[in-house]
């Protein structure tokens, strides 16, 4: 694998790791104003869910939906040139990324005595110059999703959901090494937040409440993994073979997982053990030389311990995560579509996530979150000249920060982002401004620098600039 192929390969396992709050940004470029474009939409767009709707006594259950109608423009606005190796320079042109309508719903029914039915979905509508609509030859593209859809019965101390689900360990917000059980799912830098990148699965979870300590038990029924990057999207380089979904052919995969949480004064700490599958494939290429990319399955053992402590208005926060028989050239982040080195090692891996969250008054807060991986000896099984993906200790910290003003009407956050190494650093600043109960306007700006140790050279001196409008009822 050329040098230029392992960068590419692995932008992503560095870009999942940042944990920011989502956005949605705007482009103005040379080209055209899209300010002053007017999208035309039919009347009947959205039927008549903006008209008055009479109250009638029956239709309690509605109070439990809550839809959201967001238009989206985001996209780089400078124009420059990078240069990942010595002596290969390319450029890289100011363009509208984002141009998109989204509508997300959620529901939430308590339609018995200790029975609860959730669930959410969401549309996108892809307009012209969205790389999804390029992706589509110049066409108009649409999807759809349902994430959550689940049945909750709850009795005496216990709870039992099936359906689709997420289940979240570890203590470090948005940087822990536990938050592993769910796949993920990240295509542009308008979803960079692993709690916004979760993809719901088809789980069984059961939940015992006692006096002193709580269990939480989960099987995954059909185990998922990380899909491929979608084409056109900032994270995209054309692979040699094309990127598909696990092939199963029948074979019945299990994930399984348990959690012992007790709390003290003040603080908590929790045990978990999990049977599960690395999120992101390995991919090799077709031995005939010919077709799509192998995707090959890995399981795994993971071993875990969380704490918390609560100080005031600060909470410190730390979580433990042993895994054993990863695959020593794939690691199990978000987000990565890297074909397979000629290494095929399992080797265990201890990693680390602590930091803090401070309360600063009513209105601000601040958290950082560090993380860091090791693999257990990693030298052991390698040929003379072989070398791993990654050596050492390797990791990556996160600070935010949020600031609610004019009673709360307007919301400033900021993010700092970078590698334990210091070879990137992505700032990212947002302002969101509630003009009424519906509506809501949002800008945020990116800005990324990297250098040539770092997969986020592709994105060096990268500013991106968006802009939201939203609607919810």
């Amino acid at each position: 694998m050329s040098l230029l192929n392992k960068n590419v390969s692995f932008i992503l396992v560095f870009v999942a790791q940042a944990s920011y709050s989502q956005q949605d940004v705007i482009l103005a470029s040379d080209e055209e104003d899209i300010l002053s474009e007017e999208i035309i939409f039919d009347d009947d767009l959205f039927g008549n869910v903006f008209d008055e709707q009479p109250t009638r006594e029956n239709d309690s259950w509605l109070d439990g939906l809550t839809v959201r109608i967001r238009q989206q423009f985001y996209g780089q606005v400078n124009s420059h040139s990078i240069e990942p190796i010595p002596g290969f320079s390319f450029p890289k042109n100011a363009a509208l990324e984002n141009n998109r309508l989204g509508i997300n719903f959620r529901f939430q029914n308590s339609f018995a005595p200790g029975w609860l039915f959730q669930t959410s979905g969401q549309t996108r509508a892809f307009w012209k110059d969205d790389y999804e609509y390029k992706a589509n030859g110049n066409n108009f593209d649409a999807e759809s999703r349902i994430n959550e859809f689940f049945v909750q019965r709850s009795f005496e101390q216990h709870s039992i959901k099936f359906g689709r689900q997420t289940v979240v360990w570890g203590e470090t917000v948005g940087n822990s090494v536990l938050d592993v059980i769910n796949h993920f799912e990240f295509r542009d830098f308008t979803i960079i937040d692993i709690e916004d990148a979760r993809l719901n699965q088809w789980m069984v979870v059961w939940d015992y409440f006692g006096e002193e300590s709580n269990w939480s038990s989960f099987i995954n029924l059909y185990p998922e993994f990380n899909p491929a990057g979608v084409r056109g999207s900032p994270f995209f380089f054309e692979p040699t073979y094309n990127l598909t979904d696990y092939q199963r052919d029948g074979e019945v995969l299990v994930e399984v997982g348990t959690q012992w949480k007790k709390s003290f004064d003040l603080s908590d700490i929790s045990f978990m053990a999990a049977y599960l599958y690395d999120n992101q494939m390995r991919f090799e290429d077709p031995i005939s030389g010919f077709g799509d990319a192998v995707g090959k399955k890995n399981d795994y053992i993971l071993l875990g311990f969380s704490a918390n402590r609560a100080i005031g208005r600060l909470l410190l926060n730390f979580d433990l995560a042993f895994s054993h028989d990863v695959l020593a050239d794939s690691f199990n982040f978000p987000g990565t579509s890297a074909l397979a080195s000629p290494l095929n090692l399992k080797k265990d891996r201890l990693g680390t996530s602590f930091g803090f969250e401070w309360a600063i008054d009513n209105q601000q807060s601040v958290s950082l979150g560090v993380q860091a991986q090791k693999l257990l000896d990693e030298r052991e099984g390698l040929l003379p000249g072989q070398q791993l993906i990654y050596e050492g200790v390797y990791g990556s910290w996160l600070v935010r920060y949020t600031n609610n003003l004019l009673n709360s009407d307007l919301t400033v956050s900021s993010t700092l982002q970078g590698n334990i190494d210091g070879n990137s650093l992505l700032a990212f600043l947002s302002a969101n401004y509630t003009i009424s109960d519906n509506w809501a306007i949002g800008a945020s700006i990116i800005s990324i620098s990297a250098n040539t140790q770092s997969p986020l050279i592709f994105f060096d001196e990268d500013l991106r600039l968006g802009f939201t409008l939203e609607y919810s009822f």
